[in-house]
């Protein structure tokens, strides 16, 4: 070969080489978010929503929850398979044979972020603060079944020394109850009960006030296996496991990285991209395809949680207990779960879901349009003529537009209602929900623990979670007798009649009984379907 050929054919030679090098290179797969967080133990979680806030004692919100459980641990936790009680920061307890005392032994290794020993004075300090009526933490009530704790948080008891609860000593927490609470133990898991380390919340204002800065990262001290270490708005919350956490040899993985959706279709994409291992819920439309083509990714579970619309009695129309009759009887739940959520969901006939211990809800509530009609007319607009516009606020994730629309169609349809639909996102309307600045408001609850009273306490007239502007006497004297009423059938009844007049007058319309609609891949272990939708993340690994 000529040498001028031979230099010619080398050039080629090298250029081909190192080109096609480079055209590997490019063409190799990208490791995604997922496949990374195989490899360093990095859970990628999608939530609902952008929490508004993760100071435990003022949440409410799923969300919020879901976060928090990671950054705090109460005295009793929760076992990952059925979530029955097991030890927490409390190492054992002991329980009074009237069932009215309680006292826990809290772990000597039990520390805060910040290195500092969890005391037993952290817990009656954060017991103090949830009662103190300025903080206005919606969950106060659920402290109530405590002694004088109700008197307390109104203001007519100014000693908290009076409170059921007692200290000691510094690894010793007692508390004191107003009525046997079978219930108690698993009680104490909802963040309200949760300990704050007070010091780290005066650096940031007074801690009996909302408003504060102590949950940012670098500010928030916890006690639970997880720390914070950053909080993008709308993009991320980053969690990182905590060398101080008791248990910190048996947390598995090093951080959860909580990705807020937009809207539940983004949240799908997300996780074919490789981008989530856990979705908070999946597109309607999109069910059917992964039971056919994905079903080892579609998880599908029982969910002790209801599917409503909270009404606004104070408003016009909405305060004539016909009207709110008529808009209740004219939802065809059959129609919505059949052919919208399509997850296996069932028609809500009741606020209380059934499956909830032995508590059998009335079966209140059907769709009738006849009916409908006929109770509108006879509230005094009939074919809708007079009746206000009404406007059914939703936030701006999940499947809540698609319901809202089906909802407002047969409402258009049957009573000449007019309606409109107001798209927001869930901090703003969480914050109208306390102010009562809606007229319908989409809204679910979901039991906090297994009884009836997680469900029909939230309506009773003194509940900082009532948000309807409705009351009524009859309904809170028979729950007041229902808490203190040993006998499971008289007890049972007892909330069966609070109920059903709550199915009567209507604040709310129950719509279904969900199901929790997820996609889980493959890598996540310790994940399991639980009627309450909690999976403590100290017990979740990834493995490929």
């Amino acid at each position: 070969m000529h040498t001028k050929t031979r230099e010619i054919f080398r050039g080629i030679l090298s250029f081909l080489l190192v080109g096609g090098a480079g055209l590997l290179v490019s063409c190799s797969k990208r490791e995604s978010p997922v496949e990374r967080g195989i490899r360093e133990q990095v859970l990628h979680r999608g939530l609902s929503a952008d929490p508004a806030e993760l100071d435990p004692h003022i949440i409410t919100g799923l969300p919020e929850i879901n976060v928090v459980s990671t950054l705090f641990e109460g005295l009793v936790a929760e076992d990952p398979v059925d979530l029955h009680p097991v030890p927490g920061t409390a190492e054992s307890w002991e329980v009074a044979p009237d069932g009215l005392t309680y006292t826990f032994h809290l772990r000597a290794s039990a520390r805060w972020s910040n290195g500092q020993p969890v005391t037993a004075q952290d817990f009656s300090n954060s017991i103090r603060r949830v009662l103190t009526h300025s903080l206005g933490a919606d969950y106060a009530t659920m402290l109530y079944v405590l002694v004088n704790a109700e008197a307390y948080h109104k203001g007519a008891l100014k000693d908290f020394a009076s409170v059921g609860v007692q200290t000691p000593d510094a690894r010793t927490v007692r508390f004191t109850l107003n009525h046997p609470a079978p219930y108690f133990l698993s009680l104490l898991t909802h963040p309200a009960w949760f300990p704050v380390y007070l010091p780290a919340l005066e650096k940031s204002g007074t801690p009996f006030e909302r408003g504060s800065r102590w949950t940012q990262p670098g500010s928030l001290v916890g006690n639970g296996p997880f720390v914070l270490t950053a909080w993008k708005r709308g993009e991320v919350i980053v969690v990182e496991k905590s060398p101080t956490y008791w248990d910190a040899a048996a947390v598995r993985l090093n951080a959860i990285h909580f990705h807020p959706a937009t809207d539940v279709e983004s949240e799908e994409r997300a996780f074919r991209a490789g981008q989530l291992h856990i979705t908070e819920a999946l597109p309607v439309g999109k069910v059917d395809t992964y039971r056919r083509e994905q079903s080892g990714a579609l998880q599908i579970g029982a969910f002790l949680d209801t599917y409503f619309y909270r009404l606004n009695t104070t408003r016009p129309g909405l305060s004539n207990v016909k009207v709110r009759q008529a808009l209740a009887a004219a939802i065809d739940r059959t129609a919505i779960v059949e052919k919208i959520t399509r997850g296996g969901q069932q028609s809500a006939h009741s606020f209380t879901p059934p499956g909830v211990g032995d508590y059998v809800p009335p079966e209140a509530l059907h769709g009738n349009f006849d009916e409908a009609r006929r109770l509108l007319a006879a509230a005094g607009y009939p074919g809708g003529q007079g009746l206000p516009p009404l406007e059914i606020m939703i936030n701006s994730s999940g499947n809540h537009r698609a319901i809202a629309e089906a909802i407002q169609e047969m409402w258009r349809r049957e009573l000449g209602a007019v309606v409109r639909i107001n798209n927001m996102e869930q901090a703003t309307l969480l914050a109208n929900r306390r102010t009562l600045d809606y007229q319908i408001m989409r809204a679910e609850w979901s039991a906090d623990y297994l009884d009836p009273k997680t469900f029909l306490d939230v309506f009773r007239s003194d509940s900082n979670n009532n948000h309807t502007g409705w009351t009524n006497p009859n309904y809170d004297t028979l729950l007041f007798e229902a808490d203190r009423t040993a006998d499971p059938a008289a007890r049972q009844l007892l909330m069966q009649r609070a109920e059903t007049i709550l199915l009567t007058e209507l604040p709310i319309i129950p719509i279904y009984y969900y199901t929790s609609v997820r996609l889980v891949h493959p890598s996540v272990h310790g994940w399991h379907p639980t009627l309450l939708d909690r999976h403590p993340y100290k017990d979740v690994w990834l493995e490929p």
